[in-house]
């Protein structure tokens, strides 16, 4: 008689394989019927909001550089891609393997240079495979894509500011684009003056429609001067509330309580102090 065959052996997990087992198994429970009734009523659209928020909080933390909170940012952020393949993969719809395989095998088809045949030296060089094997992918002719079918593609899937440079920069590479830096001032002037008339004067829809093209203009301005505008609205937002925060310590009341008047001269302590701690320091004699 033959021995039976003995049982494959177990693959031995890693341990980075191992904790994402664990992710994916803790995932799994919360959703099960007796799990949490909160994660159990979660949906794919009710969770976009979630997927927003630490998407951003990740950003927040890689632009902190503290190694601590970028990891457990970006663990909330994976949580959620883990929540997301759960839920569809109930519904009999895909899997988090499927996920992996399919980012997996996206990345090698689009670097021939690296898992293929193919030499390329620069990253431009890598950029422009990247799109041609994109369009390709897309069933789209060696014709490059319309203009407009690009920058929609932006506005479509791009939060607004991003969009809005992402766009701003495309169409100045096609050939929209001023002069000099003077003519964009202009435009936003122009646009500036078109948005108080839309105030005084217009339906909500034509403030709307002003305060977005005064948006835009704006953006040009900082494209031309090669400044972030997602990181420059982050740090005006930073020092407002870091203003608030002195104003609150040097108030005796609450804010609610301060007269106009009041708070006026709280704001002007607290930019005086708040630039006074800013400012980088002498060395001494």
């Amino acid at each position: 008689m033959t021995a039976a065959p003995s049982p494959p052996t177990p693959p031995i997990l890693t341990p980075t394989l191992r904790a994402l087992q664990d992710l994916i198994q803790v995932v799994a429970q919360l959703r099960s019927p007796t799990g949490c009734p909160w994660d159990r009523e979660q949906t794919p659209q009710s969770l976009i909001p979630y997927v927003l928020e630490e998407a951003y909080e990740t950003v927040h933390a890689l632009r902190s550089e503290d190694p601590a909170a970028i990891a457990e940012e970006l663990g909330d952020l994976l949580l959620q891609v883990v929540l997301q393949a759960q839920i569809a993969s109930e519904r009999g719809q895909f899997s988090l393997a499927t996920v992996a395989e399919h980012i997996t095998q996206k990345l090698i088809r689009r670097h021939p240079h690296v898992f293929g045949d193919r030499s390329l030296e620069t990253a431009d060089e890598v950029h422009r495979q990247w799109e041609q094997i994109k369009a390709a992918e897309r069933g789209e002719s060696d014709r490059p894509p319309l203009l407009s079918t690009v920058l929609e593609r932006y506005a479509r899937t791009l939060p607004p500011l991003l969009a809005s440079e992402k766009i701003s920069r495309k169409a100045a590479a096609a050939g929209f684009e001023w002069n000099c830096i003077t003519d964009v001032w202009e435009k936003v002037h122009e646009e500036l003056d078109e948005l108080k008339h839309a105030v005084q004067s217009g339906s909500r829809a034509a403030q709307e429609a002003e305060l977005g093209d005064l948006f835009f203009a704006l953006i040009q301005i900082a494209r031309w001067q090669q400044i972030d505008p997602m990181a420059a609205l982050q740090g005006t937002n930073q020092r407002f509330i870091q203003r608030i925060a002195i104003m609150e310590t040097l108030s005796d009341r609450p804010l609610t309580d301060c007269t106009i008047a009041e708070l006026e001269a709280l704001w002007q302590q607290a930019k005086v102090q708040l630039a006074a701690s800013s400012a980088p320091s002498q060395p001494s004699s």
